[in-house]
């Protein structure tokens, strides 16, 4: 158990669309409880969290990063996650650490599409979330209107915390409000009962429920994630924010430790100058010390769990000093090196999981001399996201996976900026999939001859499906020993390798190969040997087994005018939409379903003009299906 004398910790993310003043809030908590001395600057560059030079100059948050406070007996990690929709990913990892999270809002832009896709999030995860409107003091902002705007386009369970006076004026006052105002009782008493069964019974039956019943349901239903209180401020004023962390404080419940070994999750990971990666980890049970061994485990892409193993040679808690005990967070070093998403502890299937990205680009250098170095830092980067993958190509260049066009201009500003190389993107093209569609079996027996090349080695290969999302799968029927270990090594690295490319071009996914036959002539057989006729044999399984050519979808959101339902709805039609949902009202429409990935980007550009620039476009990877018409 945490000791009495430890301060409790609240782990609280801080998500937002673009430009909607995260990481100035940020700052302003900061500054108003003595973590930092002076408030930075988005515009300035010199802000705490957002550290990394692209950050600074894009002006957006791109990987999440953790700051502390302290209010009374409790330390408050603020995470900052990104907000652009490439790096979503991103804000899904983090989300799985948090015990709470404030969604920002401007007063001025107000409800964008990626802050209902958000708050989507944060109500599957069942995370509490306070809901903050940023920018009360900007022209334009408003304060009822906006509340309505929440109400239709987010979630009618929200409770007004304040009332605001002169928004968008430099006179622009936020007044809390109280639930002795009997006004504010009847309102608050009214969203409650859609969401509380025993403040319904007393609305219904009476007695009316009194300002302590009130208090204790509001708290009891933001902690299960049912309802979100609203707060209203200005972070560069520093206005509301005291409100906001009251009701952080109130609102959020501290978890608990149940004691035992220790157990958490790495959710971040950065690379240093001296190529030393930190990795970011929160801990939900037992203790963590410095020179401590640790294993943590990961699931590799082929399915299979695999472990990192070392002492803790760098451990710093956030925040405060000694070791890192449960609902803490802590920057640390483990040789070998840490990756997002590894598991301090038992490895479950119940974390979040991201659809792979699906935008592929060939990266090679402008000066050929760079060309090792560019390799290097491809794969120092992927090392830190495993959602973003890289592989070399025969060719010499560097393949890689990325959700986004935005993305892609971060990782080049990167290598720049960071690595001191100029690389060149080709456009990025949706990746296709293929799958295994039966079983096929291919045997070779040694000496075996191909093209003049002799191989003193039998293999047999069983190619089969596996289940949806198991990646590759590589098996023995064939008794353990049979083959020196080099030569088992030779044949499962080959599978692997060779499965990048399938029938149709395309890598293989979600396949279980198993070694059926195997033999070596001592001392004339060599892995090479296994190197060389794996992939021969290989090739004749799968064409036995056959596949099929599988594309990416992406779950889509359009919100139109009414005028524009047709046009918008006929066109998505034509590009091969799925309709999921269609709802609205008086002014506009929103159309929910799936789209392949490769029309995404035509309907984004056809948007605008279809909607007289009144629309708005969302989507992300959804997984994939089978090919059904021309590419």
């Amino acid at each position: 158990m945490t000791p009495a004398n430890t301060p409790r910790t609240l782990n609280i993310g801080i998500l937002a669309h673009v430009d909607a003043g995260k990481t100035s809030l940020t700052e302003r908590l900061l500054f108003d409880h003595g973590a930092i001395h002076r408030l930075g600057s988005v515009d300035a560059g010199d802000t705490r969290t957002d550290d990394g030079a692209i950050e600074r100059a894009r002006g957006i948050t791109i990987r999440s990063a953790v700051a502390a406070f302290t209010v009374g007996d409790i330390q408050v990690n603020l995470i900052d996650t990104p907000g652009h929709s490439d790096f979503i990913a991103e804000v899904e990892r983090a989300l799985e650490v948090l015990d709470g999270a404030v969604l920002l809002l401007s007063a001025v832009e107000g409800v964008q599409a990626q802050t209902r896709v958000l708050l989507r999030t944060l109500r599957r995860m069942g995370l509490p979330t306070l809901v903050f409107v940023n920018k009360t003091d900007r022209a334009g902002a408003c304060a009822e209107g906006l509340l309505a705007d929440i109400r239709r386009r987010l979630t009618p369970h929200i409770v007004p915390m304040a009332d605001v006076t002169g928004p968008g004026t430099a006179e622009v006052r936020v007044l809390p409000r109280s639930l002795a105002d009997p006004a504010v009782r009847a309102g608050t008493a009214e969203v409650l009962a859609d969401v509380d069964p025993d403040i319904l019974a007393a609305v219904v039956d009476g007695p009316a429920p009194s300002p302590a019943q009130l208090a204790a349901a509001l708290a009891a239903r933001t902690a299960d994630g049912s309802l979100h209180p609203v707060y209203f401020g200005s972070a560069l004023a520093g206005q509301g924010v005291t409100q906001l962390v009251d009701g952080l404080i109130r609102l959020i419940p501290v978890p608990g430790a149940d004691g035992g070994p220790p157990r958490g999750t790495v959710f971040a990971v950065r690379t240093g100058p001296d190529d030393e990666r930190t990795a970011y980890l929160r801990l939900y049970d037992g203790e963590v010390a410095r020179r401590q061994r640790l294993t943590f485990l990961r699931r590799e892409t082929d399915g299979r769990v695999a472990e990192v193993s070392g002492r803790v040679t760098r451990l710093e808690v956030i925040g405060r000093d000694g070791p890192l005990t449960a609902g803490n967070i802590a920057a640390l070093s483990v040789p070998g090196g840490l990756r997002v998403g590894d598991r301090l502890g038992e490895l479950t299937d119940g974390a979040p999981r991201f659809p792979p990205p699906t935008l592929e680009t060939l990266v090679r250098a402008r000066r050929p001399d760079q060309a090792a170095a560019l390799r290097k830092a491809l794969l120092a980067l992927a090392g830190e996201d495993p959602l973003m993958h890289a592989r070399h190509e025969a060719s010499g260049v560097t393949a890689l996976l990325l959700y986004g066009e935005v993305q892609m201009e971060v990782l080049a500003a990167t290598l720049a900026q960071d690595f001191g190389i100029e690389a060149e993107f080709e456009p990025g093209r949706v990746r296709f999939l293929e799958r295994p569609a039966g079983t096929g079996e291919a045997c070779d027996e040694l000496p075996c001859r191909h093209e003049h090349t002799q191989y003193w080695a039998t293999i047999g290969l069983r190619v089969e499906p596996g289940p949806h999302g198991s990646g590759g799968v590589f098996t023995y029927e064939t008794e353990l020993g049979a083959l020196p270990r080099a030569f088992h090594q030779a044949i499962e690295d080959t599978v692997h390798e060779t499965l990048r490319t399938g029938l149709s071009g395309a890598a293989v996914t979600d396949y279980r190969v198993t070694l059926i036959r195997s033999g070596f002539d001592a001392p004339v057989s060599t892995a090479a040997d296994f190197r060389g006729l794996t992939p021969i044999v290989l090739r004749r399984a799968l064409q036995r087994a056959g596949t099929r050519l599988y594309e990416p979808y992406h779950a889509f959101e359009a919100e139109v005018p009414v005028d524009a339902l047709a046009p918008v709805t006929a066109r998505l039609a034509a590009l091969g939409a799925e309709f999921a949902e269609t709802t609205g009202g008086a002014t506009s429409w929103l159309v929910t379903g799936e789209l392949p990935a490769r029309r995404v980007r035509e309907i984004e550009l056809r948007l605008p003009g279809l909607t007289h620039g009144e629309g708005v476009w969302w989507s992300r990877p959804s997984g994939d299906r089978p090919l059904r018409s021309p590419q």
